[in-house]
């Protein structure tokens, strides 16, 4: 039956029932269509074929049997943001994570399984306690104290389905898990794909912060403060950053931080934060420097600071259906369906022309 799939695409495309009605012609009434997503009736092959347009996805899509559900999703965003908005990102997870494990079933052996760390240097009872757990992190993942050059990369690697969406402007990002029967869970990491590299780049750390931490004690807010030292900490390490910068300083100029950002791949903002953090400043300087980057706007969601990062976008899956072409073990048509670009489109990233 195509209820719930019908019922998640509907939300993908945040299309209320009567919004859905007339985007086919109304060739069938809101009522059926909700008929169509409890089960109680399945739509002719000229229904189906029509909602499927209108929702931008395949038949096979909708008559699929496989079984997944999306649970422990976690918003990062402006108070705000509105459920409904939130329901059509979760069914526009749960589609793109679904192309993705059909994708890693046609090649056996690339699927990347999550391990939760374990350890009492994950149980945070304090927003501080953040900073040994992002140290321990750094240390179970062989990453010493360099730089990380592409967060969304390595989390991938790691077993987390990344996802980049065109989310409003006040989501941040998501994390979730993605359940199957008899199947280990899969964690999803969500960004939005319109922010730069610097707020994806901390938005991923501080969802793996929520993947990897376990709270005790600890309210909402403090858990988000927390998340927060932990993806501080995890993109600039510690004994890097004292090396670059020093123990202790009177004073930072904006041109220094400037060229650190572009080692750490951060917002200057958070430099100056970690600096604070890590008692490179005290209190007065601290003040002082960010009230400067204040009167500059670079405290803001839409900073137009120096030497701004491009958005990290998420690979493996293209290049995973890449190779299922190359190998045979998908037509071309189902590649650039599991991708959601035109046919033509996967031809050129097949002849090394880029997106």
């Amino acid at each position: 039956m195509i209820g719930n799939r019908l019922k998640r695409a509907r939300g993908a495309c945040g299309l209320s029932l009567r919004e859905l009605e007339a985007a086919i012609q109304g060739q069938v009434s809101a009522q059926a269509i909700g008929k169509y997503e409890r089960d109680e009736m399945m739509p002719s092959s000229t229904i189906l074929l029509a909602l499927c347009k209108a929702l931008q996805v395949s038949p096979e899509y909708l008559l699929s049997e496989r079984e997944i559900a999306l649970t422990g999703v976690d918003f990062r965003k402006a108070p705000h943001a509105g459920a409904k908005e939130e329901r059509a990102v979760e069914a526009s997870v749960l589609d793109q994570v679904e192309r993705y494990l059909e994708l890693e079933e046609l090649l056996p052996g690339v699927e990347q399984p999550w391990n939760a760390p374990a350890g009492e240097a994950f149980d945070v009872s304090r927003i501080e306690d953040a900073e040994q757990a992002a140290d321990a992190l750094r240390h179970l993942w062989k990453l010493g104290i360099d730089p990380i050059p592409l967060m969304a990369e390595l989390l991938e690697d790691k077993g987390v389905k990344v996802i980049a969406l065109d989310l409003p402007e006040n989501v941040s990002g998501s994390k979730a898990f993605v359940q199957r029967p008899e199947r280990e869970e899969v964690p999803v990491i969500v960004v939005n794909q319109s922010h730069n590299g610097e707020r994806q780049r901390f938005t991923l750390a501080h969802e793996l912060a929520h993947l990897v931490l376990r709270f005790s004690g600890l309210n909402d807010a403090e858990q988000e403060k927390a998340a927060d030292r932990f993806a501080g900490a995890f993109l600039m390490a510690k004994d890097m950053v004292l090396g670059l910068l020093g123990t202790h300083r009177t004073s930072i100029a904006i041109g220094e931080l400037a060229e650190l950002k572009k080692i750490f791949k951060v917002s200057i903002a958070s430099l100056v934060v970690r600096c604070a953090q890590l008692g490179v400043l005290p209190k007065a300087a601290y003040g002082r420097l960010w009230a400067q980057i204040k009167d500059l706007g670079w405290n803001s969601q839409a900073s137009a600071e120096p030497n701004l990062l491009p958005p990290e976008v998420p690979q493996r899956m293209e290049r995973l259906c890449l190779r299922a072409v190359a190998e045979g073990a998908i037509s071309e048509a189902r590649a650039a369906e599991l991708l959601n670009i035109s046919v033509r489109e996967l031809d050129r990233r097949l002849m090394g022309q880029g997106a």
